[in-house]
C-alpha cells in the first residue's frame, strides 16, 4: 500500500470518527450542523453520513417542520447498534465479586449486576463473558478492571492470585475477536473520578486507596492523561521506602496511629512528584473523621499552597465502572496518535 493510499485511509477514519462524535454531542443534527462542528464539508459529512446510514449505526429522521423551503434531513446516531460489556473484578475482605455491566455505545448502562463468588479465576471470567455475549446482541468490545499490575494484557502482581500471571487479553481476544480492554482497578477508578469531575482543562488528580487486608495502591491522571508508567508499575505505593517490611506496613495500616502516619507520607510523596488539583482517599480504611488529621499531617511536608483538595469515598463503584466504560468505548474509536489520550 502506498504512503498516499494509507494517509488517504487514515484521514477518512478520523473524519468517520469526527462525524460521530459530533453527532453523539448533538444528539439530533443535520449535515450542515455538523459540518458547522467538524470543520468538514457539506459534501464530506453527507458521504459519511450516507454509509453510516448504510450499516445502521446511524438513523435518520423526520424531515424537521417546514421553514420555507426543503426541510433538512435530520440524523441521529443509533446507541444501540452494539453494546460493550464491563467487568469490574473485586476481592475485599476474602469476598470475590465480579460486577458487569451492559452499556450501549453512547455510555448508558441497559443493564447491571453484581455477582458473589467463591472463587475468581480465568475459567470464571472467560465463562461469564461467554453467556453475556450469547444473551446479548451486537457486542463490539470487552473492558475488564483487575486489582493488579496489567501490561499488555498480561496480570502481574494480583489480589485474586488465580489471576497472577495470567496472559487473560492475548486469550480473550482470540477467542473472542473482539477488542478487550484490561486495566488496572485503580487506572479506571482515577479515570472515572477525572471525567465525572467534567474539568475545563487538562489537569493533575490523584487517587489512593487503602482496602481492608491489602496493600494500598494508586492512580494518577497527569494533565488529563493516566500515569501508569514503563511497566504500567506506577501506582504501586506500597512499594515506598517506609523502612517496614511490606508485612509490618500492612500491620501497622490495620492501626489507626499506624494509618495515619502512613497515609500521610503516601499523600505527600504523591503531593511532592505530581502536585495534582486533587486526591480522592478511598477503600475501607479511611474514614471521615481523618481527613483533618491527614491534611495537617501533609502540612508539615508540604507547603499550603501546593496542599491539594483532600476528599474520602469509601464507595468508589461509580467511578471504576464510569472509567472502565469509558475505556472500553474509547477502544473502539479510531486513534492516529499513539499512545491514546486518556
Amino acid at each position: 500500500m502506498s504512503s498516499y493510499t494509507h494517509n488517504t485511509i487514515q484521514v477518512k477514519k478520523m473524519n468517520i470518527e469526527l462525524v460521530k462524535n459530533a453527532l453523539k454531542a448533538q444528539g439530533i443534527a443535520t449535515k450542515a450542523s455538523i459540518a458547522g462542528l467538524t470543520k468538514l464539508s457539506v459534501a464530506t459529512c453527507g458521504t459519511i453520513l450516507n454509509e453510516l446510514l448504510a450499516i445502521g449505526e446511524v438513523i435518520e429522521l423526520e424531515p424537521d417542520g417546514p421553514n420555507g423551503g426543503r426541510p433538512a434531513k435530520q440524523y441521529k446516531y443509533n446507541a444501540n447498534f452494539g453494546c460493550i460489556i464491563c467487568l469490574l473484578v473485586r476481592t475485599e475482605g476474602g469476598i470475590h465479586s465480579i460486577s458487569y455491566s451492559i452499556v450501549n455505545l453512547l455510555g448508558e448502562t441497559i443493564k447491571e449486576t453484581t455477582l458473589g463468588l467463591p472463587h475468581i479465576d480465568r475459567h470464571v471470567i472467560d465463562q461469564l463473558i461467554e453467556g453475556l455475549i450469547s444473551d446479548n446482541e451486537n457486542v463490539r468490545a470487552v473492558g475488564i478492571g483487575i486489582p493488579g499490575i496489567v501490561h499488555l494484557g498480561v496480570i502481574g502482581v494480583c489480589d485474586v492470585p488465580d489471576l497472577t500471571g495470567m496472559p487473560l487479553g492475548p486469550y480473550l481476544e482470540e477467542k473472542y475477536e473482539l477488542p478487550i480492554t484490561i486495566e488496572n482497578d485503580m487506572n479506571m477508578t482515577v479515570y472515572g473520578f477525572y471525567h465525572l469531575q467534567n474539568f475545563e482543562e487538562d489537569r493533575t488528580f490523584a487517587v489512593v486507596t487503602f482496602p481492608k487486608n491489602h496493600f494500598p495502591g494508586a492512580g494518577f491522571i497527569v494533565d488529563g492523561r493516566i500515569l501508569s508508567g514503563n511497566t504500567t508499575f506506577g501506582g504501586e505505593v506500597s512499594f515506598l521506602p517506609f523502612g517496614i517490611s511490606r508485612e509490618e506496613q500492612l500491620r501497622q495500616l490495620h492501626t489507626e496511629e499506624g494509618f495515619i502516619r502512613l497515609a500521610v507520607k503516601t499523600l505527600s510523596s504523591i503531593i511532592a512528584i505530581i502536585n495534582p488539583v486533587t486526591i480522592a482517599i478511598t477503600g475501607e480504611l479511611p474514614h471521615e473523621s481523618q481527613l483533618e488529621d491527614l491534611y495537617m499531617g501533609c502540612l508539615k511536608h508540604i507547603p499550603e499552597e501546593h496542599m491539594p483538595q483532600l476528599m474520602i469515598r469509601n464507595n468508589t463503584q461509580q467511578e471504576y465502572m464510569t472509567g472502565l466504560v469509558t475505556a472500553t468505548l474509547e477502544s473502539l474509536t479510531y486513534r492516529l496518535q499513539v499512545p491514546q489520550k486518556r
